[in-house]
């Protein structure tokens, strides 16, 4: 006999009793209110065709479905190592957590990690180690800004990365930016414009222009110079950094659905409520590397000299090549680079996006770097990194790669509540970080959170200036390759510098000084020849 048939035969011998039984005893019925429910259940469960599991097992294949949707969770508080979790393991998470806090972040009885494990990385520290520079003095800062920028910009060597209001909600875009005024770091928009709430605090703003133009674009979804101007001339505006690419998702569009095209959204991503809008892949308002040095140079002085840059997830080597080609050739310099990894996050991504495209972090940046000092134009170009920066030593690490600065975004949204629930794209987020439900998002506290951003602003600058002087440094500019080793095989150590060496200045701009790494780059169609 099949499981169902069992079901209903049970079903109506309870209901047959419970009858028989309310003749002598009539309070019984009352067992009706348990007893109904889950033999109606059962019974569409039965006649249901969505699911196999529930119409072989009716009421009993429930509990497969109700255990799936607490796995995650299972999986966090229960089964999982301190150094398993994913995206970010429970020490990371902690850390955050502490530091946020204000609370003590030191750990007991040594280390978790497997450091014989290929791929174990450390910075190598010296017998002479330095002060630290926060014991005598302020945290040192980015100027960023070229020959042609009239407005520089004093960074923090940590910001906060590309995160939109719609993505956000709008009391975690206000603690993130009261936050980052009251610790003097930088808050990215990204791509959903500049809204009341990135305002409110004033906070610096980066403001990030993606393909949709959102803030800055005609009816038609193309650029309006006008209203660009309008919000780049804001005092609060510090930098525009121009989204070609992301690490979640590199190379693919979105749609922001009509459902959620509120007129509050609508107005200021200045678009039509109520409709579906669609970022396209890539931009409308240049379509080749000399085209788009000219898009860089037009925003610029629309916003009277301010810093101008551009992020990207590297994909194609060659198309990065001809980017520095066509700044050789125009004479046009983006003010700032920002290279994402492919482990960068994001609200909601395809699969296949998500874990099978876009270059990772650390080999994107190297090849940028490499790049940049080749053709002879590092020393304009800041380089800028977002990617699972969460740590001092992720830090220290991207400096020593090439970077001058950092972004954040996960470990940003951490600190002020995010628990890694893995419900960004469901509007779902249970502490009100990541949704636009109203009666989740009233449990963000704005005043209690904003000061935990910024506590963890600071406790990871100083652990990283911590690490420098220990290294024997009395500068992050001083880092190099050299200094960071990671372990390549059970009895192989290499340091960065070795596995990576170093570029020489100029060796691109002249065909007999080609490394042969980048001589097959040289055989494609190029722009200057």
């Amino acid at each position: 006999m099949k499981v169902r048939e069992y079901f209903i035969l049970i079903s109506i011998v309870t209901t047959l009793s419970l009858v028989i039984i309310a003749q002598f005893w009539p309070p019984i019925l009352w067992a009706f209110l348990v007893v109904a429910p889950l033999i109606i259940m059962g019974i569409f469960d039965i006649f249901q065709k969505s699911h196999t599991i529930r119409r072989n097992f009716p009421l009993l294949g429930r509990f497969r479905y109700i255990l799936e949707s607490i796995r995650p969770e299972i999986m966090q508080y229960f089964v999982e190592t301190d150094t398993e979790g994913r995206p970010l393991n429970r020490i990371l998470r902690s850390l955050i957590y502490r530091r946020a806090k204000g609370e003590n972040d030191t750990e007991p009885f040594g280390t978790q990690m497997d450091i014989y494990h290929s791929g174990y990385e450390w910075l190598e520290h010296s017998m002479y180690a330095k002060t630290n520079p926060k014991d005598i003095g302020e945290f040192p800062r980015l100027i960023i800004g070229g020959k042609d920028c009239k407005q520089p910009y004093s960074s923090s060597l940590l910001n906060i990365s590309a995160m939109s209001f719609g993505s956000l909600s709008n009391n975690a875009v206000l603690a993130l930016n009261k936050g980052a005024k009251m610790g003097n770091f930088a808050h990215n928009t990204g791509e959903g414009a500049i809204s009341d709430y990135h305002l409110e605090h004033g906070g610096d703003l980066i403001w990030q222009i993606g393909t949709g133009y959102f803030g800055c674009r005609h009816d038609d979804g193309t650029f309006n110079e006008v209203t660009f101007r309008e919000n780049a001339l804001r005092p609060q505006v510090k930098m525009i950094e121009i989204k070609l690419s992301q690490g979640a998702k590199p190379g693919h569009g979105g749609i922001l659905p009509a459902s959620k095209n509120t007129e509050e959204i609508a107005k200021i991503r200045h678009v039509k409520p109520g409709i579906a809008v669609h970022s396209p892949p890539s931009h409308s308002a240049f379509s080749d590397p000399i085209q788009f040095m000219h898009f860089i140079k037009k925003l610029r002085s629309l916003s009277d000299g301010k810093p101008v840059g551009f992020k990207l997830c590297l994909g194609r080597k060659q198309e990065f090549m001809d980017f520095c080609e066509a700044m050789i050739f125009t004479g046009i310099r983006p003010d700032f680079i920002t290279v994402d990894g492919g482990e960068g996050g994001t609200g909601a991504a395809p699969v296949e996006f998500s874990n099978s495209m876009g270059m990772p972090l650390r080999e994107g940046l190297i090849f940028v770097h490499d790049t940049l000092v080749g053709f002879g134009l590092r020393n304009d170009i800041k380089v800028i990194v977002a990617g699972k920066i969460i740590t001092g030593f992720h830090m220290a690490r991207a400096l020593a790669l090439g970077a001058d600065g950092c972004n954040s975004a996960r470990a940003m949204m951490l600190s002020i509540g995010c628990i890694q629930a893995l419900q960004c794209n469901t509007n779902t987020c249970p502490v009100g970080v990541a949704t636009q439900n109203p009666s989740l998002v009233k449990g963000l506290v704005v005043e209690d959170k904003a000061p935990r951003a910024k506590r963890y602003h600071e406790a990871t600058i100083h652990s990283f200036l911590e690490l420098v002087a220990a290294a024997g440094l009395t500068s992050p500019k001083e880092l190099q390759r050299e200094h960071i080793s990671k372990r390549v095989g059970l009895y192989d150590v290499k340091t960065y510098a070795e596995i990576y060496p170093n570029i020489e200045e100029g060796c691109l701009l002249n065909i007999d000084t080609i490394p042969e790494e980048y001589k097959k780059f040289f055989h494609l169609t190029r722009i200057m020849k």
